[in-house]
């Protein structure tokens, strides 16, 4: 038996002023998961659940109330992209990248630091946007970049290279990205712009054509001497790792609200294999369910065990960035980077364990479960990997590596 399976120029409502009312009604949530199996069949973007969320204001969940947002914390805001990737992973995936920018506009205006302050009107008046930094073979992600950015006369930047996975691809506005100024070879530097669609020389990609998370269509963008004006210029830093506010606001954010969006994929799969536990009987059992066999319930019982310890975990951090009670340092990396891995991994274990109780009916095409195990990988290729989140965490305690020779 099978398993339980825009218009981004709405008008934008008044701020909601309401912090305890939840972001997203039960009745969105549903239709949101009705439509995220057709989305992942016709590798199509979540055009009616963008025009819900936008007419929501869920894009301005974190933009203070002053710029028309609806102030909404990380630590609030952490819970309701965990509810959203229950329902519709690649939807919440998507959005995560609006709302990594506007998180880390809000804690820097937060801090007294004005310079994404253009970014907050912007979006509290309905602007999208994007993520413009994962490249082609840069692992170096926020330290380095292959985009070139070359200076011009009064400030301004023109970009050219090639961004990966960027999600939004069909409806945002306005992207934000990094490259490489070395127009002076002693001292190069990583800058830090925001570009706007309408401009020339940006240039979305139909690339999208993978494994899960389809709905995101975060296609390639080129970038072919696309103008950053000056006013749009945000940092130029030295090329290399860096506590600059901005830095380590857009690792902070991101790191937190990729875990939620995977925590949420572990809730979801969590409630399907208890739902396969009670549909699927055993003729070796008398008829009965799987959810009186011993095994089967040993495996729930091990999902319910990981899953209650990672929601404490998110929220601890979401709450320190709230309250920018964090020091910038070797320990606080490894702490962000050790909660994304430790998110994926367990959300990815959840995933297969329920597979496992579900049985056959998860192995269909249609099978919600089966949409969960193809979009859980995606978690694998997010920054940090594996290798980075560990070499993190051995560096906090044991200093950085030494490459001298002897």
């Amino acid at each position: 038996m099978a398993l339980p399976e825009t218009s981004p120029a709405a008008p934008v409502s008044a701020p909601d002023n309401d912090q305890n009312k939840p972001l997203l009604s039960d009745r969105t949530l549903v239709g949101i998961r009705s439509r995220a199996a057709g989305y992942d069949r016709a590798n199509a973007f979540f055009t009616e659940d963008l025009a819900e969320l936008v007419a929501a204001g869920y894009l301005r969940a974190l933009v203070p109330t002053r710029f028309g947002g609806l102030g909404r914390t990380l630590q609030q805001t952490v819970h309701a992209q965990t509810r959203l990737a229950a329902h519709a992973p690649a939807t919440a995936l998507a959005v995560n990248m609006h709302l990594i920018w506007t998180g880390v506009a809000a804690s820097l205006h937060a801090q007294g630091d004005h310079s994404l302050d253009f970014l907050l009107e912007e979006a509290g008046r309905g602007e999208i946007f994007a993520f413009g930094v994962s490249e082609p073979g840069n692992d170096l992600v926020l330290f380095g970049s292959q985009t070139d950015a070359r200076p011009q006369q009064g400030g301004g930047y023109r970009f050219t290279g090639t961004k990966v996975f960027t999600s939004l691809s069909p409806a945002w506005t306005r992207l934000g990205t990094l490259g490489l100024d070395s127009s002076d070879l002693a001292d190069p530097a990583i800058v830090w712009a925001f570009l706007e669609r309408a401009d020339a020389g940006i240039r979305s990609k139909d690339d999208w054509n993978t494994l899960g998370m389809r709905a995101s269509q975060s296609q390639s963008t080129v970038l072919d001497g696309a103008l950053a004006r000056p006013d749009r210029v945000v940092r130029r830093l030295p090329v290399g790792p860096n506590g600059d506010p901005l830095v380590a606001g857009i690792f902070a954010t991101f790191e937190i609200l990729l875990s939620a969006v995977y925590t949420g994929i572990g809730q979801r799969a969590l409630e399907l294999a208890v739902a396969g536990a009670n549909l699927r009987t055993s003729l070796k059992n008398d008829g009965r369910s799987h959810a009186q066999d011993p095994v089967a319930r040993w495996r729930v019982g091990d999902l319910v065990i990981a899953m209650d310890g990672i929601y404490p975990q998110i929220d601890a951090l979401a709450r320190t960035v709230d309250e920018r009670s964090f020091t910038v340092g070797p320990a606080w990396f490894a702490q962000l980077s050790g909660l994304k891995y430790r998110a994926t991994q367990n959300a990815k274990f959840v995933v297969d364990t329920a597979v496992q109780i579900a049985g056959g009916s998860a192995y269909s095409a249609s099978s919600e479960l089966g949409r969960l195990y193809r979009d859980v990988l995606a978690g694998l290729f997010h920054p940090s990997d594996a290798d980075s989140a560990h070499a993190t965490a051995a560096a906090s305690v044991l200093g950085p590596l030494d490459l001298s020779t002897s």
